[in-house]
This record gives C-alpha cells, sequence and structure tokens, in this order.
C-alpha cells in the first residue's frame, strides 16, 4: 500500500498566490479567526526557516505512524492467516486490512476540512491518543477473535490516522513553495519506511516476546512520533470555517467526461493495485515454505516504493503527468503477470518486489495531482477529497474479492487471483489512456 503523494501537495501551492515578504520567513501566524486584519503576505511561503522544516520533521513522524503502519498491514496479514486467525478464511482476514484503507480514503475530504477549521494545535495530539489507544487495544486482542482486529485496526486506528495523515501532506504547501519537492520527500519516505520496519518488527519480535508485546512496542514509537509531532508541527495560515457538506466534494465534477474516465480508471487500478501489499508474502510462503526471505517481501517492495514516489514526479514536470501516470501502471499491469503469474523462484519474487514496488509508486503519487491538473482551482481540494472518497468501496472490495481465490493455499488457486489482478489493473489503465487522450483532445464537459 502507497501513501498519496507530493504532486498532491505541488497542486495545493496553485491556491496561495500571495507575494512573498521577507517578514514570512520569520515568524509562524497564530491561528485566529479574524482572516480581514492578517496581511496575506504575511503568511506566504517562507520557503525555509527553523519551524518550516520543523513542521517537515513533525509531518514525517505522523507519515511513519499512521500511514506507514498501514503499508504493513502484510506482515499482520502473513501472522493472522497463518497463526492468529487461522479459523478464519484468508478473504476475511484480508478485510481487516481492505477496511483499514476504506475508513482512511472515506474521510480524507472531512479530515482535511477539519484540520483547516481546527489547526494542528488540537488535531494533531487528539489524532495521535487515537492511534497509540488503538494499538493499545489491539494488543490484548485474543486469537481467533477477528472482530477484536475489525474494532481496533480498521476502525479505530484508522479513524485516528486519518485526521493526522491526510492534513499533514497539505499542511506542507503553507511552509513551502520553491523547496516544496524537497521537503515533500522526508514525508513521502516516512510512510515507506513504516512499510519497511513494521513487518520486519512483526517477523521478528513475535516468536521473542509474542503478539502482544510486539504491538505494545510499536505503540510505543508511534507514541513518540506524535510526541515529536506536537511539538513541531505549526500552523501557518489562519483557521477558516468548516464548510457545510454539500462543499466538500464535488459532485458535478462527474459530468466532465474526462474527470469521469480518470476517476473510474483510478477506481479499477485501485481495486487491483493492493493485491501484491497484501499476499505477496502469503504466496512466497506457499511457493517457498522454509525460506527465510519470506518476511522481506513486503519490505523490499515497500523500500522501492521510495524511489517510486519520488523520482517519477521529477520526470512528469516533463514529459506530463497523465503520461508517467498511464506508463507506470500498465508497466505494474504487466509485471503481475510476466513475473508473479509465472514463476515461483524466489529471484523472480525478489524481482518483481523490487520493480512493482516502483512502478506501482506513480499511481498514489500522481494520481492527485492529474486530478488538480483537469479541475478548477477552486474545486481542486473538493475533487480530489472526493476522488478518494469513490475509490474507498474499491480498496474495500479489491482485496477480500480476491482472496476468495485461496480459500485453499495453492498454487494453482494463486495464479487465479493474480491474473485476476492483472485484468483489474488492465482495465483501470485503458480507462486512464481514455482520460489522458480526452485531455489532450481538450474535450471538456461543461460545468
Amino acid at each position: 500500500m502507497e501513501s498519496p503523494g507530493r504532486d498532491f501537495l505541488l497542486s495545493t501551492t496553485e491556491k496561495m498566490e500571495a507575494k512573498e515578504g521577507p517578514a514570512a520567513a520569520e515568524s509562524v501566524i497564530p491561528i485566529t479567526s479574524h482572516k480581514e486584519d492578517i496581511d496575506p503576505e504575511s503568511f506566504a511561503p517562507p520557503d525555509g526557516g527553523l519551524d518550516a522544516w520543523l513542521t517537515v520533521l513533525g509531518t514525517t513522524m505522523i507519515a511513519f505512524g499512521t500511514f506507514g503502519l498501514v503499508n504493513g498491514y502484510g506482515g499482520f496479514a502473513d501472522f493472522y492467516k497463518q497463526e492468529y486467525l487461522s479459523n478464519y478464511s484468508p478473504t476475511l482476514v484480508s478485510m481487516i486490512g481492505a477496511l483499514q484503507v476504506f475508513v482512511l480514503y472515506i474521510f480524507a475530504g472531512f479530515a482535511g476540512a477539519v484540520f483547516d477549521a481546527v489547526g494542528p494545535r488540537y488535531l494533531v495530539p487528539a489524532s495521535g491518543i487515537t492511534v497509540v489507544f488503538a494499538l493499545f487495544m489491539l494488543s490484548i486482542t485474543r486469537p481467533g477473535q477477528i472482530y477484536q482486529q475489525f474494532l481496533c485496526q480498521s476502525v479505530l486506528f484508522s479513524v485516528g490516522a486519518t485526521f493526522s495523515f491526510f492534513p499533514s501532506m497539505g499542511l506542507i504547501p503553507h511552509w513551502f513553495k520553491r523547496k516544496l519537492p524537497y521537503a515533500i520527500g522526508p514525508l513521502t519516505a516516512g510512510a515507506s519506511i513504516g512499510g519497511i520496519v513494521f513487518p520486519i518488527m512483526l517477523a521478528k519480535l513475535i516468536p521473542r516476546v509474542g503478539f502482544g508485546w510486539t504491538i505494545r512496542i510499536i505503540a510505543f514509537m508511534t507514541l513518540f512520533c506524535f510526541i515529536v509531532a506536537t511539538l513541531t508541527v505549526k500552523a501557518r495560515r489562519p483557521t477558516k470555517p468548516l464548510p457545510p457538506f454539500h462543499m466538500l466534494f464535488d459532485f458535478g465534477a462527474f459530468r466532465d467526461p474526462c474527470y469521469v474516465f480518470l476517476a473510474t480508471g483510478c477506481w479499477f487500478s485501485v481495486f487491483a493495485v493492493f493485491n501484491p501489499f497484501f499476499y505477496l508474502g502469503l504466496y512466497a510462503s506457499t511457493a517457498n515454505p522454509s525460506s527465510s526471505l519470506n518476511p522481506y517481501y513486503l519490505a523490499i517492495l515497500c523500500a522501492t516504493s521510495i524511489a517510486g514516489r519520488t523520482i517519477p514526479g521529477v520526470i512528469a514536470v516533463h514529459v506530463g503527468r497523465f503520461n508517467v501516470l498511464c506508463i507506470s501502471t500498465l508497466i505494474s499491469a504487466i509485471l503481475i503477470i510476466a513475473l508473479w503469474y509465472t514463476s515461483t523462484a524466489e529471484p523472480n519474487l525478489i524481482a518483481f518486489s523490487a520493480l512493482y514496488g516502483f512502478f506501482s509508486g506513480p499511481f498514489f503519487a500522481l494520481m492527485p495531482a492529474c486530478v488538480s491538473q483537469i479541475s478548477p482551482v477552486e474545486k481542486v481540494g473538493a475533487r480530489i477529497g472526493g476522488t478518494y472518497a469513490f475509490m474507498a468501496p474499491a480498496t474495500f472490495a479489491g482485496t477480500p474479492i480476491t482472496g476468495i481465490f485461496i480459500r485453499k493455499q495453492t498454487i494453482p488457486n494463486f495464479q487465479h487471483l493474480i491474473l485476476f489482478s492483472a485484468v483489474g489493473a488492465l482495465i483501470g489503465t485503458a480507462f486512464l489512456f481514455v482520460s489522458r487522450f480526452i485531455k489532450e483532445r481538450r474535450v471538456f464537459a461543461v460545468i
């Protein structure tokens, strides 16, 4: 699983047209409701300074402790399916992670609006308390009681995480403009590093200290992350009133054919793109049960995704966001068929993990940027939030549906799962290419 990327944040800077002044580089503007009393130049992005880089540090810690844990769900899934929840089907176990992503996505737009109204001073610690409490509750869940994992890991943790992770992404452009690509890199890497660290911790610590204490150690790490974030993350722009519900999402966007094909392509792509994150480790354990590499495939995948979510964004500046998004998604689908479907050999699985991590990254990094490129400036935030909400059902349905293929864990059954994933990815790619074609032809609906 990947987190949304740097180009979403680049797009939000288009909304900040205030001219930079020398005073902007030195001071943090206090949260206030009296916007008319504040000179716009006083909260223009300073592109540096101690407070700005401390905010980068804090948001990176948030990304590590929230979406990093979501990225590492494959490590949880392997343990649940083999030991802790072995009395349940793989489909039901995979729904824990699927619901986790669903809750994150469905509340993405609302979380940003709440953050704008409340500010980080209260929302970040409140989010941290919720996330840490969810992890401590997860540590005392009992084997064979899957409803406890759903309540703690899928619902409570994700509700807490979404109200800090997504707003953190939108906060960085308040501090940076020209240097925004450099500021986004740490936040993007934080989520991927979490996807590397947490599965390895689970594999190494559970046999030594047990599931409960392993989760408590992770909870204390997450608590430390949020303490740092609470002390370092600062608001720069004034708060604004919470908008009415109908303004959180731009439902009129579905009258624009370019947006419709883009959103539909993203729906089918996200329906399939998470399956390697959830099932690659279990597939490797089925194909090579005694291999010492089995716990590390997800870590390899997340490691290469760091580059996959940063480098293509730089390339997209020169060759186009839609071009990079379409080509990388097509390559991801081809890799599923060419490497994952055709072989159980460890070298091929390592190659697939590394390549898929890189080429699946641009989907999450560039999707919001593509939405912003075809949207009116005043509707960018609403459309991005609406796109995440639109994709949320696919995240919830995709992995459980594919899990039906492996009720009995055999290589042929896994191959059915892999082929189904590839078909979904190819359908999504086709819709993305149509969206690109419409954009290039400038065929837009009147909104």
